[in-house]
Formats: C-alpha cells, sequence, structure tokens
C-alpha cells in the first residue's frame, strides 16, 4: 500500500508531539522525583495527656530525619509539618488532619492512642495515605477498627497482648504465683494490657486473687480510692498488676493509696507507665515499682545510640525510640516500594515486614497484626524514685485476651 506525502507528514507530526509530551510526562516525573516526601504529624502538647508519648518520640524523630536528609531517600529529603492538638479534642484533630493533607502531606503519623488518633486516621487513610502512630499498643490501629480502608494504618508500639504476655512472664521469672488486677477504663490499650496479663498468667499456673477497674481523673474518673480499698482489703497477693500512665492522673494516687495503707506488694505496670517525671511530691517515694519499655531513658540502655538520643530530646519515657523507628520504616517502605508514596503501596510492603531493623529493635507486621510484636522490652524498677534497669524480657507467646 502506498502512502501520500501528505499521510507521511502527518504521522511524523503525531510522533514528534508524541515525544514532546513524553519528555514533558518524563520532566514533571523526575521534578516530583526529586521534591520532598512530606510527612504529616498530628500530636499532643507538652500539656495534654499524651503529650509524654507524643513529644519525645517527636523529638527523636526530628533528630532521626536530620540524619536521613544527610544522604537523602533516593535523592529526596523528608520533610516534616505538624499540626499540634491538646487532647482529647477529636474535632480539632480532624481539622489538622485536613489542614496537613491539604498542605502536601503523603504520609500521615498520629498520636500514641487508638481513640484520641481515630479523628486523623479516618481523614487520612480516606484519601488513600499510609498512616502511622509511632506507639499505639493495641491490634486496632489497622483493618480490625477501620476496616478495609485500615490497610493503610499502621504502628510502631508494641501490641497490647504482647506486652501483656512479656509482663506476665516477668511476674512468673520473680516467682510471682499470685496477682491483684486493677484495670484503668480510660482507654483500650489499658485495659487491653491487663487482659493479656491474665491469660498468660493462667497459662503459665498463675492464680488471680482479685479484680478491679477504675477510671483516670482525664477521663473524669474519681473512683481510684475505691479501687485501692478494694486490693488492701484482701489477702494480699505476690504483685498486683496495672496499666496506667501517670500523665493521666491516676498512678500517683493508686500508688500512694497502697503504700500509705502499708501495703508493701511489688507493682507491675506496663509502657503506659514508664518514666519518672510523675513521682516527684508523692510521699512516700515510688518503691518496688516495675515496669517494662521500649528503651531505658534514664542513661544506662545497652545501646549506646539511645544512650546519646534520650539525652539529646531529654526524653522522660522509653518510648522516644518509637519516633526514629516509625521514620526507619517508612524509609525502608519507600525503598522497597521503588520510591512510591501511593499508601497502598507502601501498605502491602509494610505488612511484610519482617524483623526490619530500626533503632528501637526488629520490627515485625502481619495481615492480622498492624503493630510491632516480638520486640524485646526493658525491664525497669524504681525504689526511692530513682529507677534501675533490671534486664531484657521477650514475650514467648502471645495469648488471646478481650478488650484489645
Amino acid at each position: 500500500m502506498r502512502v501520500s506525502n501528505r499521510a507521511r507528514w502527518a504521522l511524523l507530526i503525531v510522533a514528534a508531539a508524541a515525544l514532546v509530551f513524553a519528555a514533558a510526562a518524563a520532566a514533571r516525573t523526575q521534578t516530583a522525583a526529586k521534591g520532598p516526601i512530606v510527612i504529616g504529624w498530628v500530636h499532643d502538647d507538652s500539656t495534654g495527656p499524651m503529650g509524654p508519648f507524643d513529644l519525645p518520640a517527636l523529638g527523636a524523630a526530628q533528630f532521626e530525619i536530620k540524619k536521613i536528609n544527610a544522604k537523602g531517600v533516593m535523592g529526596r529529603k523528608i520533610k516534616l509539618i505538624q499540626c499540634v492538638v491538646h487532647q482529647p479534642n477529636l474535632a480539632a484533630s480532624t481539622s489538622c488532619a485536613d489542614k496537613l493533607i491539604g498542605e502536601g502531606a503523603k504520609i500521615m503519623f498520629t498520636t500514641c492512642d487508638v481513640d484520641l488518633a481515630a479523628p486523623v486516621v479516618q481523614a487520612s487513610i480516606n484519601k488513600g495515605l499510609l498512616t502511622v502512630a509511632p506507639c499505639i499498643g493495641t491490634d486496632q490501629m489497622g483493618p480490625k477498627r477501620f476496616g478495609k480502608k485500615g490497610k493503610l494504618a499502621f504502628s510502631f508500639g508494641n501490641v497490647a497482648q504482647d506486652e501483656g504476655s512479656a509482663m506476665a512472664q516477668l511476674a512468673w521469672q520473680h516467682g510471682w504465683r499470685t496477682a491483684d488486677l486493677a484495670k484503668d477504663n480510660a482507654i483500650v490499650y489499658f485495659k487491653a494490657v491487663v487482659s493479656a496479663f491474665k491469660a498468660r498468667f493462667l497459662q503459665l499456673g498463675g492464680k488471680i486473687n482479685y479484680e478491679t477497674t477504675y477510671t483516670d481523673h482525664t477521663y473524669g474518673g474519681n473512683d481510684v480510692g475505691n479501687a485501692v480499698t478494694g486490693i488492701n482489703s484482701h489477702k494480699k497477693p505476690a504483685v498486683i498488676v496495672t496499666s496506667t500512665a501517670g500523665a493521666f492522673g491516676s498512678l500517683g494516687s493508686f500508688i500512694t493509696g497502697l503504700r500509705t495503707a502499708g501495703n508493701k506488694t511489688p507493682i507491675l505496670n506496663s509502657w503506659a507507665g514508664d518514666g519518672t517525671y510523675w513521682v516527684h511530691g508523692l510521699n512516700p517515694q515510688v518503691t518496688n515499682y516495675w515496669f517494662v519499655t521500649y528503651a531505658n531513658c534514664f542513661g544506662d540502655d545497652p545501646n549506646a545510640r539511645i544512650n546519646a538520643l534520650a539525652k539529646d530530646v531529654q526524653a522522660g519515657t522509653g518510648g522516644f525510640v518509637t519516633g526514629p523507628a516509625a521514620i526507619d520504616g517508612v524509609v525502608t517502605a519507600i525503598k522497597r516500594a521503588h520510591g512510591s508514596l501511593v499508601g497502598s503501596k507502601l501498605a502491602a510492603v509494610m505488612q511484610k515486614f519482617h524483623n526490619v531493623k530500626t533503632l528501637s529493635g526488629k520490627v515485625s507486621f502481619s495481615k492480622k497484626l498492624h503493630s510491632v510484636f516480638g520486640r524485646q522490652y526493658r525491664v525497669i524498677e524504681i525504689n526511692n524514685n530513682i529507677p534501675i534497669e533490671k534486664g531484657l524480657i521477650r514475650a514467648k507467646k502471645v495469648p488471646n485476651s478481650p478488650d484489645s
């Protein structure tokens, strides 16, 4: 078939136009690839209940970002944009998320409690963004709570079932064969830790003598005294177990109530009870009080890098390492996704994490659990308000339990 000169010219023009469009598209792609990786972070302020957890994680993350940006991430820099909410304020949390998304955030970080984080998570996953919490401690940060879109949600915090199981093993190793349980109803994480402790402690052969509940002052509770009275009125166990935070208002009252009544039984808490920021002014001083945590923030962690960073950020709890861990994890996901920032692609990669190295230790996720399991915990004891590391513990078995 013969082609006319006019047809040949038409074909050449079309081909040339295609090359121009392709070049333009390539230029736009190259420009985008060299642009920053924008991470939005909604966090509590210094006076809010999540401040002692959010702010050290944020501060440590900023150090990690500076370190990463010295080399870049596949030719790009990380840009962190922030919005502050005084928790609990769910409406303000939604507004913050919308603001950061409007400013170009492609990955969203949020506060360390799943209930308080929910508005940010929902706004972010609705836009298809990978959504990360440094230290939410329940299996609800994922599809379990947020449905199909929850595949985009992850936490670099320890899942509560793992933490409670590790606490039970710690109790068993110390020869504590009986326990009283005091469950703080304020947030899901608190309840889930105690439930997991109970499940694993019973598996090991332990006995629960007495169970009670209370609610933190921050959440309108005024029944801590009733819980303390109930515990003190029964035969003393080998250990008293709770999960609550000093920043929430009830931990000091709980311990003081027990000790002023002459109850010297060891008290075992989760990472929520980390730090010494809450012990000042308590009478008597805090003694025979134990907790498990991500890292030792008091200067004598086995990892020298953790000690240096804790000093730099003036960390109040060991959870500060979850900030760098979350940044490390996101960077790993971006590299494994060949530089993509598409939420679904990053989430698919992150769900397959198995022993990924971070400052907080090796991180693993699964289709079922989008919060970390299998991490090694530091064991800290406080005597006369002075914290001392007592070793390491890792959960050997994670039981099924309610309140997760």
